[in-house]
């Protein structure tokens, strides 16, 4: 039994560090640059073998697509979890999924296909983050009785303002607009807020 267990456990340990290889490349090179043939080369190992774990590169990008999904999902409940009032845990969250965006720019690219294909409607973690903000937005707007399709409308207000704000500081990084931004960004977040309550 001992000996099943360790073989799982290297089975598991071999996954991870394809999928870290994965990532490293992802990194240095960008998306376009990330091979199976390359992924082997990081960890010494041959093609066939990363085969064995994943059947195509498409299956790493959705892997690695959960996991972001999973690891952004956490940084909004902290986030969400420092504060008490519904208007200021949804700030602090939306401030969270800026701050992920830009300190896991390439997960984020993935994870909503700025610059490559999307992977998240293959992913059912996608849905995490997306049920923590309609929660909280639930919460604020509940003195109105709101339906599902009216909170879902309001979630997707925040998203298309705060995601098209991202992708174009993705797309066309610049320096100067960095204050500009993140003026734009809280301007954005309050405004959407108040319309809201």
């Amino acid at each position: 039994m001992a000996s099943k267990d360790r073989i799982l456990r290297q089975k598991e340990e071999t996954r991870s560090n394809i999928l870290e290889a994965a990532y490293a490349i992802v990194k240095e090179e960008g998306w376009q640059g990330l091979s199976m043939r390359k992924i082997a080369n990081k960890i010494e190992y041959t093609a066939p073998i990363i085969y064995e774990y994943f059947s195509n590169k498409e299956a790493i990008l959705n892997e690695l697509t959960g996991k972001g999904f999973i690891k952004l999902a956490k940084k909004l409940q902290e986030a969400r979890d420092k504060f008490e009032k519904p208007q200021e845990q949804l700030e602090a969250m939306w401030m969270a999924y800026w701050n992920f965006a830009f300190t896991d720019t390439e997960m984020y690219q993935v994870m909503f296909g700025v610059q490559m294909n999307c992977c998240s409607k293959q992913c059912s973690a996608h849905e995490i983050p997306y049920k923590l903000f309609t929660s909280v937005i639930a919460k604020i707007t509940q003195k109105s009785n709101p339906t599902d399709e009216v909170i879902k409308q309001k979630y997707f207000t925040f998203f298309s303002a705060i995601h098209g704000l991202i992708a174009i500081n993705i797309i066309n990084k610049s320096e100067i607009m960095e204050t500009i931004n993140n003026q734009i960004l809280k301007n954005a977040i309050g405004g959407i807020i108040k319309s809201i309550q």
